[in-house]
């Protein structure tokens, strides 16, 4: 991708003006941390209209200069600055997606002079979901750029050092985001306002028909942060494998039968039957656990959480299957949740 991060060489190609005077033009705002080329691109915006503060914002616990003075003294002699992007490629760890971001840069000079760096950004965004204030919102990790002998549309690397390769995995990762979007308008953007945020997952597994020499298969699972109420948050999934390719996670859960004493929902409950079943696209307070490969739930039906319904289910033979479906229907003040279906609890 191609960013006239200040607009300034597209100025110039109009006007036949020079870069420096077009870049010494109003620039158009821009802040945008919902990608990580537009967090870059937002970055060398700050710099095109001189806003060192909000450039060096972008940036989280490694700075790119002793202070933001010494900071801003690195760019005395740009006059702006227009950016390449290259293809992304990202990675999870520790609770975190990583963004490997190639880069060319075009810097004008006060001077009239031009000068290409070439390099890599990386990008990081902790899960907004397990955040604690102050929150962080997606910011540069670290950025690595180098002088370059090529010419502006020849100098953006292919890939960055240590990168996953930009390959398959990363397209599915866009197309699900594009499908949750699409079938999903409504949800309400994430905690730092900024779009869906998603948790990834790789899961290894095997079909029951498999033999035991065969290689493990491999499934994607990604989380999708889907709006918050009081005291609930809402997550949308989306499984991606080999056989059945990308599509939308739909969780069985248990159509209930709830009857109170005297017909009195802040009284005693008198029974809890199921009378079938349904599926839903969205769960409550959901968390997947790589260790046992679970999706668990957690919906409080009021804020105090004495009244409830929670599931278990497990990914087994390629998909997810509810095993275990708890209840506390009695708004009593106290937390007391009972199995109305367990097949997960070992006898």
């Amino acid at each position: 991708m191609r960013s006239l991060a200040g607009a300034f060489a597209a100025s110039a190609l109009l006007t036949g003006i020079s870069c420096v005077q077009a870049a010494a033009q109003e620039v158009p705002y821009l802040d945008d941390r919902s990608s990580a080329a537009s967090l870059v691109e937002s970055f060398y915006n700050a710099v095109n209209r001189k806003e060192f503060a909000r450039a060096w914002d972008y940036f989280g616990d490694e700075k790119p200069a002793a202070d933001p003075d010494a900071f801003a003294a690195g760019y005395a002699d740009t006059a702006g600055v227009e950016v390449y992007t290259g293809a992304v490629a990202s990675e999870g760890a520790a609770g975190s997606t990583f963004y490997h971001l190639p880069v060319a840069i075009l810097a004008a000079q006060t001077d009239g002079s031009e000068k290409v760096f070439a390099g890599c950004y990386v990008v990081r965004l902790v899960n907004p979901s397990v955040q604690e204030p102050p929150f962080r919102p997606m910011h540069i990790e670290k950025g690595s750029l180098s002088p370059s002998d090529l010419a502006f549309d020849e100098a953006l690397p292919e890939s960055c050092p240590d990168a996953p390769p930009p390959d398959e995995a990363d397209a599915v990762l866009e197309e699900a985001r594009t499908m949750f979007l699409d079938l999903h308008a409504d949800c309400e953007p994430g905690p730092d306002g900024s779009g869906p945020g998603e948790d990834q997952y790789t899961i290894p597994f095997r079909y029951s028909t498999d033999a035991d020499e065969e290689p493990e298969r491999e499934a994607r699972l990604f989380r999708f942060y889907c709006g918050a109420g009081a005291y609930n948050e809402n997550h949308v999934y989306y499984q991606y494998d080999e056989t059945d390719g990308l599509r939308e996670v739909s969780f069985a859960v248990p159509e209930l039968d709830i009857r109170y004493v005297d017909d009195n929902v802040e009284g005693a409950v008198d029974s809890i039957g199921i009378i079938g079943y349904t599926t839903e696209a969205t769960l409550v307070n959901s968390f997947y656990d790589e260790a046992t490969q679970t999706i668990t739930s957690a919906n409080k039906w009021r804020g105090v959480g004495d009244a409830s319904d929670s599931g278990t289910w497990i990914f087994r033979n390629g998909r997810f299957t509810l095993v275990r479906y708890d209840v506390d229907a009695s708004y009593d003040g106290e937390i007391n949740p009972e199995p109305v279906l367990d097949f997960h609890t070992a006898p």
